[in-house]
């Protein structure tokens, strides 16, 4: 659209014609006079009105500033997660809850708001001895928030730093008590974890340091670089013991139940020998007795028949020979060598057989006078 048209006037923007800025002086006092209206004040030509309406309008502005400066300090608005602690002249007096509070304006009361569900953490690293004298590096995090604003606030200086040395405190107790085995192999290291952090948490509370300790956690477990050669060596002793451990096991295995069953056969080989002994015994006791009993009856002929008996188990078990004399009759030879159980004698040569005439017969001759002597017997 062209900046001149007819009727319409001179719309040149580099041109404004006769046009002036407004004053700032002039502004300014517009606005005063409408405040002093409006607080107190109405205009007039003498100077006590003009006096007092401008005393009226410095005291309104002053109210109003006052309201909004209240209204800005003592109006305070707590967050869920969140604890406000207020200080009268300097001094605890309350803890505000979340939501909408109202507290006196400074001076007279002042609030720390205290993010109460927060997790912090810290981390930290440490040489710990053993319940065996070794020592083992641990990093350790330890993660809390805050339970108590106030005795965060007011019961230690530093909490952080607190919770630091605690930890390591309670760290050192833990591990002072088990041995660096258990705990690099693993098995105890979980206890480890959950003892360190009841002991700091105990420690805490005893300080009423206002913190409620969530996890602790081991990052990092192992022996220091000075003393790792040195403790790998003793874990190659320790695997070479346990190597020999096994092999002495696996051959215990296969020896004991050997002796095991030798021990039971010469067990039950000496139960079988008792057994037959005593029954051989008890045996040989009732044939005593029955004998004895019919000895009592017939003295004589039990006597007779005994001797009868032994006599034909002697010669049952030696060689015999009869020899034939004229004048001495039948002569009973007994070789000793055979009395006495030795087999061999029976291979000996036979003692000649002397005739009436004095000469020597053969063995044919003597075996048929024998069986004629024993057939007229």
């Amino acid at each position: 659209m062209p900046w001149k048209e007819p009727g319409k006037g001179d719309k040149d923007p580099w041109n404004s014609g006769n046009q002036q800025p407004p004053d700032l002086e002039e502004v300014f006092r517009n606005v005063n006079s409408r405040l002093r209206s409006i607080l107190g004040g109405g205009g007039g030509n003498s100077g006590r009105k003009s006096d007092s309406s401008g005393t009226g309008g410095m005291f309104g502005i002053l109210l109003v500033a006052l309201l909004l400066w209240i209204g800005w300090d003592a109006v305070h608005i707590v967050d869920e997660a969140e604890q406000g602690v207020v200080l009268r002249f300097g001094a605890y007096h309350r803890t505000l809850s979340p939501g909408i509070n109202l507290t006196f304006p400074r001076p007279f009361e002042t609030m720390t708001v205290v993010n109460v569900s927060n997790v912090r953490s810290l981390e930290d690293r440490g040489h710990m001895l053993t319940e065996d004298e070794n020592l083992v590096e641990f990093n350790y995090k330890v993660q809390y928030r805050i339970a108590a604003a106030q005795d965060f606030l007011f019961e230690v200086r530093d909490p952080e730093a607190t919770v630091k040395h605690a930890a390591e405190s309670a760290l050192r107790e833990s591990v002072g008590t088990n041995p660096l085995d258990a705990i690099l192999e693993g098995n105890q290291r979980e206890t480890v974890r959950i003892e360190t952090q009841r002991v700091l948490q105990e420690t805490l509370d005893r300080y009423q340091a206002g913190i409620q300790v969530t996890q602790v956690n081991f990052t990092d477990v192992s022996v220091p670089a000075q003393v790792r050669e040195a403790y790998s060596d003793v874990i190659r002793a320790r695997e070479d013991r346990e190597r020999y451990i096994e092999e002495a096991r696996v051959h215990a295995n296969s020896v004991v139940p050997e002796a095991r069953g030798q021990a039971a056969r010469v067990i039950q080989e000496a139960e079988g020998y008792k057994a037959a002994t005593v029954a051989l015994a008890d045996g040989e006791a009732q044939r005593f007795i029955l004998m004895l009993r019919e000895y009592q009856k017939a003295p004589e002929i039990t006597r007779k028949r005994l001797y009868l008996q032994t006599m034909e188990n002697v010669f049952a078990r030696s060689q015999k020979v009869l020899l034939d004399a004229d004048s001495n009759g039948n002569v009973l030879y007994l070789p000793l060598d055979g009395l006495g159980g030795n087999t061999s004698s029976r291979g000996a040569l036979m003692p000649p057989v002397v005739t009436p005439d004095g000469g020597p017969v053969g063995e044919n001759q003597a075996t048929s006078r024998t069986s004629r002597r024993e057939g007229r017997q």
